[in-house]
């Protein structure tokens, strides 16, 4: 099964270039089958591959499928090649398995919309594009699969693009997400231009052999990559595009937020960790980055009134654990984090939609309530998904992940006490948050009628993340406790083990008790000020310091107002005042000279032969003479 690899992105890429060319002359019916089938193909042959992968692993545990020679340029020999090993496996897994559930509900989701094949011919080429960017051997072809998503993002942000304000989301997050793919793209540079290469195993050996620890080019190449992984991770500074991204369909919402675009980050300082390991200083800077943001995404949740932004800030949340976690050296346990996370985000995203649907496009929370009974499987998709987001103890998957990334940031080398409380409080507000948002949509009177209830398509995919979204966190437990190998042991064989200190001020039990804590006392805030006394939320958003704390995090700490400030208004001047500059005059000169030359010479188009003749012969008589006398 190894040698079918190249399907498991050409597939979902020729169906898309299928539904682009043609899609549009085909049924609907076809559509939904050649788009969600595609996908599915791709996951049936991850999942042989992985079973194949456990069964029998290759030498050295990894896999490296050459296809042909890209180009050959200046010392830069880069290749359409695929490089599997666990890490790209787990990646890759998640990504087609989610991917697919998605497909199957946006199905239904769409099934109204006139644009149907375009949505899904860019739903495909997301998933190629992903699974090209886990899949690269080298940088060069990462960075192909990079760019990939940052198009097909803008392209389904901007899906409704009628409305101008989902077209201002897309350049948003397609500028924005630029920024950072700049820097990655300078590092690339710094790396090939110091290294030689940019083939990704032999770039990490030559980089281990050349520089030593603390080496001024690996901070450097480790802070550029750093400002890559960040701006498509959406993390502090790069995280206003996310919540706009909300503009798409709530399909588009779940793929880019649950399992592929933002965990893009995630993979690369993973992939690329021996640069972050020679730089400390890039690693630290990755955790603070980490903790910053989850800290600033989880302020922000618990202010929004439209739920899929709620869900957006908490994925910006959620990233930051992850950034966290690879910043203090745990990679497994970031990656672990990612998975459980891809089961429960987009459990809650589709979840949402459901919840949307029925309620005629409504997206303010304080507009629904009672939903419980009129639809219980999004309640009960709510409950264990929302539930797993803020880490129901001994039960849901985010629990065990969640969990172990707290005990990383005290255990390992690289760990420190404040780094624990940030995550610690982050839970705290990710359990308030959570909770918020499920008293509020189906608890209390009910304010809006249901009008559409979703069918089987829609239902499927939330039955199976529910029951991911519990049993997802087992994955990780140690082998005496289950007969799956443990998820950190299976990854060691392409990240190293978290190297731990063995010198935390307090015990891992301990450590767990005050994780358990920051959930109890999260549910019972949110319990007695959403649902047992509703009306104390209002008194504290009326309150002296709520009526400036508030507002200052519903509009996400004011970024977008010190961004516009500080870069959109200056470029828009200067582009108002350059408009007409000495540049575009010299242009403007060319194309006047060029017209009035045309106008001379049709002058002479006159139809008469007898001009022509004497012209033909003046112009031979002036020829031989410069002959002559030249």
């Amino acid at each position: 099964m190894l040698e079918l690899l190249w399907l498991i992105p050409a597939l979902p890429l020729a169906s898309a270039l299928v539904l682009a060319l043609a899609g549009s002359r085909l049924a609907r019916p076809a559509v939904a089958t050649l788009g969600c089938g595609s996908v599915g193909a791709s996951a049936l042959i991850t999942l042989s591959i992985f079973a194949d992968f456990l069964s029998a692993p290759p030498a050295g545990h990894v896999f490296r499928q050459v296809l042909w020679t890209w180009m050959d340029v200046g010392g830069l020999r880069p290749e359409i090649a695929f490089y599997l090993d666990a890490l790209s496996l787990v990646m890759i897994t998640v990504v087609t398995c989610v991917g697919f559930l998605i497909h199957v509900y946006s199905s239904e989701f769409m099934a109204e919309d006139e644009a149907y094949s375009r949505f899904f011919a860019y739903m495909n080429l997301f998933v190629s594009a992903m699974i090209v960017l886990l899949l690269g051997d080298n940088l060069v072809l990462l960075y192909l699969g990079w760019e990939g998503v940052g198009v097909c993002s803008y392209l389904l942000i901007g899906f409704w693009y009628q409305e101008p304000s989902n077209g201002r989301a897309a350049r948003k997050a397609f500028l924005v997400t630029r920024v950072g793919d700049v820097a990655m793209a300078i590092g690339l540079f710094v790396l090939f231009m110091q290294l030689g290469t940019l083939q990704i195993q032999e770039l990490m050996r030559r980089a281990g052999e050349q520089w030593p620890a603390g080496s001024g080019y690996a901070l450097a190449a480790g802070l550029l990559l750093l400002g890559g992984a960040a701006g498509k991770s959406a993390q502090l500074p790069l995280q206003t595009w996310l919540p706009d991204a909300m503009a798409g369909p709530t399909p588009t919402s779940a793929l880019i937020h649950a399992a592929t675009m933002v965990t893009a980050g995630v993979y690369l300082i993973a992939r690329t960790h021996v640069i972050f390991e020679l730089a400390p200083e890039a690693q630290l800077a990755a955790a603070i980055v980490g903790a910053l943001t989850l800290l600033v995404a989880g302020f922000s949740a618990l202010t929004q009134y439209d739920i899929k932004r709620v869900l957006a800030y908490s994925t910006v949340s959620q990233i930051g654990y992850m950034f966290l976690a690879l910043g203090v050296g745990a990679w497994s346990a970031a990656l672990f984090h990612f998975m459980t996370h891809a089961f429960f985000k987009a459990l809650l995203f589709l979840a949402a939609g459901v919840v949307i649907n029925a309620l005629h496009h409504e997206h303010n929370m304080f507009k629904m309530g009672g939903l419980r009974k009129d639809l219980p499987v999004a309640y009960w998709a709510f409950v264990i998904g929302g539930s797993a987001l803020a880490g129901l103890p001994l039960v849901t998957a985010g629990f065990y992940s969640k969990d172990l990334i707290l005990w990383s940031t005290l255990s390992s080398e690289k760990g420190s006490l404040w780094l624990w409380g940030a995550g610690l409080l982050g839970a705290l507000f990710t359990a308030i948050y959570s909770y918020r948002l499920i008293f509020l949509v189906f608890y209390g009177g009910a304010k809006t009628h249901v009008g559409h209830r979703p069918g089987f398509r829609m239902k499927m995919p939330l039955i199976v993340l529910t029951v991911l979204s519990v049993i997802g966190g087992f994955i990780n437990l140690p082998p005496e406790l289950g007969n799956v190998p443990a998820f950190a042991h299976f990854l060691e064989t392409a990240l190293p083990a978290t190297a731990e200190s063995h010198h935390g001020p307090i015990s891992e039990s301990v450590a767990m008790l005050f994780a358990v804590l920051a959930f109890t006392a999260g549910l019972t805030i949110a319990y007695l000020v959403y649902l047992r006394r509703p009306e104390s939320a209002e008194s504290l958003a009326s309150s002296g310091l709520g009526k400036v704390l508030h507002p200052f995090w519903l509009s996400g700490w004011g970024f977008d107002w010190l961004y516009d400030r500080l870069f959109v208004r200056p470029v828009l001047w200067m582009a108002r005042v350059n408009k007409n500059d000495f540049i575009d005059a010299i242009y403007t000169a060319l194309a006047l000279i060029a017209e009035v030359l045309h106008r001379a010479l049709s002058m002479t188009e006159t139809g008469r032969v007898r001009w022509y003749a004497a012209g033909i012969a003046a112009g031979s008589i002036a020829f031989v003479a410069l002959v002559l006398y030249l």
